[in-house]
């Protein structure tokens, strides 16, 4: 039989792709705690200068744009280093996820998968490295791009979560030769419950980028774009199961 492109791998193949995935997504993870300590001792004295009644470890409020411009122009160029940092994180994910796949399903499965757990690890060794989260109702800044990402560190463990399980669902059903088959309605449904997730972590962007402490998270409007997401991908695996008669 003539083996088509995109067809599903071996189960062998499929578990080195994971394994490829999980070591990554954990070594990233502290690679990214490990720039965070970093920032956090470069920032924190212009930080206390600033802000003087912020409790040491306390990422808000912010230090504004027009702030960094008038320390002059090495923290406005500290400022687009770490935005490309950011835009360069995606990038390997992507990579990542290009090099372990077999067709946009197992792309998309290995991203989500590697994207949550570099973002779960990520918090892991943060922890370790500086004692940091106090909780995971700590507030902390997640992205900045376009603008800045806020919320309470649960909120983007819970979204990991999720990636990790949906990934792993559709690269196992690949590996069974029984892959998910989504179509435009359950694909257009993952984006706009993406779309609503990111809306309620940047909500209170205005305030936050202001200098002004967070206001309370959009619970409801999480609740709806990871609702909405889910669906998405429940949607086709449904499909999939045999009928009751």
């Amino acid at each position: 039989m003539v083996q088509h492109i995109g067809h599903t791998r071996p189960a062998a193949g499929a578990a080195r792709a994971l394994a490829a995935i999980l070591v990554f997504g954990i070594a990233f993870g502290y690679v990214e705690a490990g720039v965070v300590v970093y920032l956090r001792t470069i920032y924190q004295p212009l930080r206390e200068r600033l802000n003087p009644q912020a409790a040491p470890g306390d990422l808000f409020p912010l230090i504004r744009a027009d702030e960094l411009r008038a320390e002059g122009p090495e923290y406005t160029r500290r400022l687009l280093v770490e935005l490309g940092r950011e835009a360069a994180t995606l990038a390997m994910l992507a990579g990542m996820a290009w090099a372990t796949a077999s067709c946009f399903r197992t792309f998309f499965a290995s991203f989500v998968i590697a994207f949550g757990i570099w973002d779960t690890f990520y918090y892991v060794f943060l922890k370790l490295l500086i004692d940091w989260p106090a909780s995971v109702w700590t507030w902390d800044i997640l992205f900045l791009l376009p603008v800045p990402w806020v919320g309470p560190v649960i909120a983007p463990l819970i979204v990991a979560a999720a990636m990790v399980i949906a990934g792993t669902t559709v690269w196992l059903r690949e590996a069974a030769g029984r892959p998910l088959r989504p179509r435009a309605g359950d694909w257009a449904m993952v984006v706009a419950g993406g779309i609503v997730l990111v809306t309620a972590f940047c909500w209170d962007f205005r305030n936050t980028a202001a200098g002004g402490y967070p206001n309370p998270f959009n619970w409801p409007l999480f609740a709806v774009g990871l609702a909405v997401g889910v669906a998405g991908l429940v949607r086709p695996l449904r499909r999939g199961m045999p009928r009751r008669f």
